[in-house]
């Protein structure tokens, strides 16, 4: 029993986490520039919201889903204001010269900022109930075993980060450095317009 909701919390964290979006433009930036550690560590941050966001859900805590879908306005501002400083700020850095540990980049910044973006992400709350009530999953399981699910579904979304860390730094040893410039424009863009797609959609 507890093996088989092990195994549906995967399946489900993988699922949520895998479409590439501006986390994943992110945590591959990260990546790129920093080292796969870094990156790992920003893809965890996300995956440690999913897991909240799955507990809330998992758990049937409807005054805490209740609010928050009532606060979507507010996190969707929030979250899309932070993804245009990011997005700027990533578009007008400057590759370092040096190496990532030299660098001393700092891991639980990146865990942060990861796990405030994911949790500002009303659609993150809203696919969990989307799945869990097509699964028929809501209310359906004691404490013990959607605390089960949950871990599951932590661990699926830290195998895709895992993966896609790994994939970034293969990649980033064939890259030059001057090419990282191009990195930095490409990605800082991408998620300027995530950001301020967000907004639009939080004004609308």
């Amino acid at each position: 029993m507890f093996g088989e909701i092990l195994i549906k919390g995967l399946i489900i964290g993988f699922s949520i986490a895998a479409p590439v979006g501006p986390i994943g433009v992110l945590c591959i930036r990260r990546t790129l520039e920093h080292g796969r550690f870094v990156g790992f560590v920003s893809g965890l941050g996300a995956a440690t919201a999913d897991g909240v966001y799955g507990l809330i859900a998992g758990l049937g805590l409807t005054l805490i889903t209740n609010f928050l879908v009532g606060q979507q306005w507010w996190l969707q501002l929030i979250g899309g204001a932070f993804l245009c400083y990011l997005g700027v700020k990533i578009f007008f850095s400057r590759p370092s010269n040096t190496s990532a540990k030299a660098k001393g980049t700092n891991p639980f910044t990146a865990y942060a900022s990861t796990f405030f973006l994911t949790l500002t992400n009303p659609v993150t709350i809203l696919s969990f109930i989307a799945i869990f009530s097509g699964l028929g999953i809501m209310d359906k399981y004691s404490t013990t075993l959607g605390l089960v699910l949950v871990l599951g579904i932590f661990l699926g979304s830290a195998i895709w980060w895992l993966l896609l860390s790994n994939i970034a730094g293969i990649v980033a040893n064939r890259i030059e450095k001057s090419s990282l410039s191009l990195v930095n424009r490409i990605s800082g863009l991408i998620l300027l317009l995530f950001g301020l797609y967000g907004l639009i959609i939080g004004i609308i």
